[in-house]
């Protein structure tokens, strides 16, 4: 709570110095529906802190699904929390005369109205940003009663089976069953009390078996064992109705239902959350009403400061495209308003113990309406629930650099922290030296996924390796998360100190595992020019058995510089030596390679075969920066976009596919907003940011982060000390915007036609620093 408290002070001070106006354009930008949903796909993201719900209207009734960030079971998965059922009588939702359901995004609720045979309605939901509780709001100009049920489908033990798995990978071909423990509900209080407790063996345990940890497992941090979860649903003048069964989608289900006392003009209804890590049942339920309490106490401010919080949250940073003449059909309109829309579900998490997850955030729902072949219950996703994915996740969390929301930032960063401990664990018990190693499909305890890892290995496979075809010896995403931190610090001066040893051990891994692994062919740990050998490495999961990979090196050698460059006061005198003689040993990053007579990258000094479809050879384009519109050899990053590919598909779209944000750093216009358009258009389902499932899930969060960041980089892009407007946009984009940059700078403009008609930057001596790059070859 502290550092949301410091970073709030941080965005506060942006906020003051900011024009104080309301940003023109963002009511015409929420979503609007004239008809109630057919199924939970069809449903409206609604959330604040770290709660998600996706809010539908069905077959008269309201309906809600529940998630909280942080809630994992025994298996490592991450299950919804329940789903709402409100039920009015009359029913207002049947048959109604006139419905409209709206995510508005100014207040950061859902707002359903219904109108039948005179008789009114409205129900507005929305999540405390300060207290895990979600509201639920009736008035009516008639007296209404109201129902309110608890629906869940984890009421016995039940064995995953076939591609369910995919929920908790590190089960997924393991040579035991993964048994979904069941939940605990009953009336309480009132009210309907709902709660899980992870007990007995976890994916953990499972996770150190397979990968031979048990001499170091009481070392190991673990955050499954004893966790408990879940809340309250409870409502003014509410009290215990019935129990009923159901069946939704493919799912059974059993109900705990409350009923309003009398018929009412108004009604409120709340699902109280508490999480707690350890102790007793008990002691959870207790934990529980003491949360009720305060949220008891705080009501009558809590929606008023929630407010205040989405409105600075929307002041801060915008980005609206051809809302001059808004036309909802205008695929390049649909760019801006579903950056705003996706920027909101971004927010429902801003707060949570984990990060926003790639696969699916708080607002998975039952899979058969993504794929009619996978009948399995809500709590489905593929790639995992308690497992990441760094090449995804980065995707998520770049964009709130530019937006300016860096105090969503500490769930990411976070994350890597508190594995610290077991990544070096894991590098001394293998290899016997220093450093964190972290494997790009991690779980949340740090380890390797079981999956991923291989439970069919060679013997005398080294224990330390995934046995994985995609991604042996990928350890380098954390660079990305790593120079986020230092960005972060260069965009807002957010103390970054706590995540210098993360930094520094990440660099230590390779510096010392390339050594160990160089000493294991020959006498000499470097080569002949005093510099590392990164073999057997990898460019992403596309350039197998590579020799000095781009991505890698040019990672190395940029957050080294970066770090080196921060203040004094971030490392002690033999850091800063010891990253100096690092610099000196890592090679030159990049290679070249004639492709159709023309110069490129190459994606490493060598390598054995191409595995997927990833574009290494431009990842000093983005993330790392060192080729761009204002640099040397950009005439060589243009030829490895045009001709250096090695198989077609590296240039998509999809999901994690970065088309748009190379284009866009590489001033090349058309292909930039073409690829944005792909992008961000409508996803063609009823919510407009329902992307997916493209290689992940839905809703594709990196598919939307990765959009937000080719929209960033189209408008404003940052080298050095220089801020360069509008290098990537083409003239017929006309965009208002009002983003962040370094050194605690906010640029606000307007670009009409190919010509900026408004730039205000603050503070104002940054302007010397602005470059008009409109309009530039």
């Amino acid at each position: 709570m502290r550092r949301i408290l410091l970073l709030l002070v941080i965005l506060n001070s942006f906020y003051i110095m900011a024009v104080e106006r309301e940003p023109d354009g963002l009511d015409c930008y929420n979503v609007v529906w004239d008809a109630p949903s057919r199924n939970a796909l069809e449903s409206m993201p609604c959330g604040a802190g770290d709660i998600g719900m996706n809010v539908w209207v069905e077959d008269g009734d309201l309906l809600v699904y529940l998630s909280r960030s942080g809630t994992f079971d025994e298996l490592n998965s991450f299950p919804k929390l329940g789903r709402l059922r409100i039920s009015l009588s009359p029913n207002l939702f049947k048959d109604s005369n006139v419905f409209r359901q709206e995510l508005k995004l100014k207040e950061g609720e859902v707002e359903i109205r219904a109108e039948k045979e005179g008789q009114q309605v409205i129900v507005r939901l929305w999540a405390d940003v300060f207290h895990p509780v979600a509201h639920i709001e009736v008035e009516s100009n008639k007296p209404l009663t109201a129902y309110a049920a608890y629906e869940g489908w984890r009421y016995e033990e039940r064995t995953l089976v076939g591609n369910e798995a995919e929920v908790c990978r590190t089960y997924k071909g393991a040579p035991v069953p993964a048994v979904v423990k069941c939940d605990t509900v009953r009336f309480d209080g009132g009210g309907v009390m709902f709660y899980h407790r992870n007990s007995g063996e976890t994916a953990f345990d499972l996770a150190v078996r397979q990968q031979k940890l048990e001499g170091v497992k009481g070392e190991l941090w673990n955050p499954l064992p004893g966790l408990i979860y879940g809340g309250r649903l409870s409502g003014d003048g509410m009290v215990v109705y019935d129990q009923v069964s159901g069946k939704y989608a493919s799912t059974p289900f059993r109900a705990w239902r409350l009923k309003s006392v009398r018929p009412s003009k108004k009604h409120h209804i709340q699902v109280v959350f508490h999480t707690q890590k350890r102790g007793t049942e008990k002691d959870w339920k207790t934990g529980l009403v003491q949360v009720e309490q305060e949220i008891g106490e705080m009501r009558r401010k809590s929606k008023e400061k929630t407010l205040d919080w989405w409105k600075k949250f929307w002041d801060r940073s915008y980005i609206y495209v051809n809302n001059d003449q808004a036309d909802i059909k205008d695929e390049k309109w649909q760019v801006g308003r579903n950056y705003q829309v996706f920027r909101y579900q971004l927010a429902c998490n801003a707060y949570g113990e984990y990060p926003t997850k790639f696969n699916g955030g708080l607002f998975t729902v039952d899979p058969e309406y993504t794929d009619a072949r996978i009948l399995h219950t809500p709590d489905f996703r593929k790639w995992g629930g308690g497992s990441f994915t760094a090449q995804n996740q980065r995707l998520v969390y770049w964009p709130m650099l530019k937006s300016g929301d860096f105090d969503m930032l500490p769930s990411q960063f976070d994350f890597y922290k508190r594995l610290l401990p077991n990544a070096e664990v894991r590098s001394r018990h293998y290899w016997g030296h220093g450093g964190a190693c972290f494997t790009e499909q991690i779980e949340n305890f740090g380890l390797p996924v079981g999956f991923e890892y291989g439970w069919k290995r060679p013997k005398e496979f080294d224990p330390g390796l995934q046995y994985n075809a995609w991604v042996e010896y990928q350890w380098d995403t954390v660079f990305e998360f790593c120079m986020m931190m230092v960005e972060a610090y260069r965009y807002a001066r957010m103390d970054v100190s706590e995540y210098m040893p993360l930094m520094l051990s990440c660099l230590r891994f390779y510096d010392e595992h390339y050594q160990y692994l160089s000493a294991l062919r020959t006498p000499k740990k470097l080569d002949g020019e005093g510099k590392l050998v990164l073999y057997p490495a990898t460019a992403l999961e596309t350039y197998k058995m590579a020799t000095n990979p781009i991505t890698t090196l040019t990672a190395m050698e940029c957050l080294t510089q970066a770090l080196l460059e921060l203040p004094d006061t971030f490392l002690t005198a033999s850091e800063r030596r010891y990253l100096e003689s690092l610099q000196k040993r890592i090679p030159t990053p990049v290679h070249y390679r004639t492709k159709e007579g023309h110069k490129t990258f190459s994606p490493a000094q060598s390598w054995e075969r191409v595995n997927n479809m990833e574009y290494p050879q431009l990842y000093t384009v983005f993330p790392w920066g060192v080729h761009h519109i204002d640099a040397p050899e950009l005439d060589i990053a243009r030829n490895t976009w045009y001709y250096g590919a090695d198989v077609p598909a590296q240039k998509g779209y999809k999901s994690w596919e970065q088309s748009a944000v190379f284009c866009a750093r590489l001033g090349l216009r058309q292909e930039a907003a073409d690829f944005t358009i792909k992008k961000m258009k409508d996803s063609g389902r009823r919510f407009p940011t329902w992307w997916g499932p493209g290689h992940d899930w839905v809703p594709d969060h990196n598919w939307g982060g990765c959009g937000m960041i080719g929209l960033q980089e189209m408008v404003m892009q940052c080298y050095g000390d220089k801020i360069y407007i509008g290098a990537g946009l083409p003239d017929d984009w006309d965009v208002d915007f009002k983003l962040h940059a370094p050194q605690e700078t906010v640029v606000e403009g307007c670009i009409r036609r190919g010509k900026v008609v408004r730039l205000d930057v603050y503070p104002e001596n940054r302007m010397k620093d602005i470059v008009v790059w409109l309009g530039k070859d």
